[in-house]
């Protein structure tokens, strides 16, 4: 058993953990515009992005940065990936099913560069990062 899975473990027997909270609410009060969902990559992409919140890990990856820490400020310890819809599936209403290993891998990187930030940051308190993804 890995030792992040036996430090879980005894968290849970030690105390209640705090999970985030919805990305996608977070998101929207960014109020981001089309330019933002495309980004210099996808900026002549062939249909409308607004609105693939899970692409922003590719696009605007300061703002799902940002949204994990804030998580954590407010006392969270455990966040989840920003993936809940980056399965090949979803990603076809976008014609994006090419990008979804790369989505998933990115936002797994951003969550956990997060995460050894806020654990830097406050050793006492061992933080954590979950993965919200569903398969194809």
């Amino acid at each position: 058993m890995s030792s992040k899975v036996e430090q879980l473990r005894q968290q849970l027997k030690a105390r209640i953990l705090v999970l985030d909270g919805g990305m996608g609410t977070m998101i929207q009060s960014y109020r981001l515009s089309e330019q933002d969902f495309r980004g210099e990559r996808f900026a002549d992409w062939p249909c409308d992005l607004k609105g693939n919140n899970d692409l922003l890990v590719l696009s605007k990856p300061e703002v799902i940065t940002a949204i994990h820490d804030a998580y954590f400020e407010a006392g969270a310890d455990i966040i989840e990936t920003n993936t809940f819809n980056s399965t090949t599936i979803a990603m076809a209403d976008y014609q994006m099913e090419s990008l979804s290993a790369e989505i998933n891998f990115t936002a797994a990187k951003l969550a956990r560069a997060s995460a050894d930030a806020w654990t830097a940051r406050t050793p006492e308190k061992t933080t954590l990062r979950g993965r919200r993804s569903r398969p194809d």
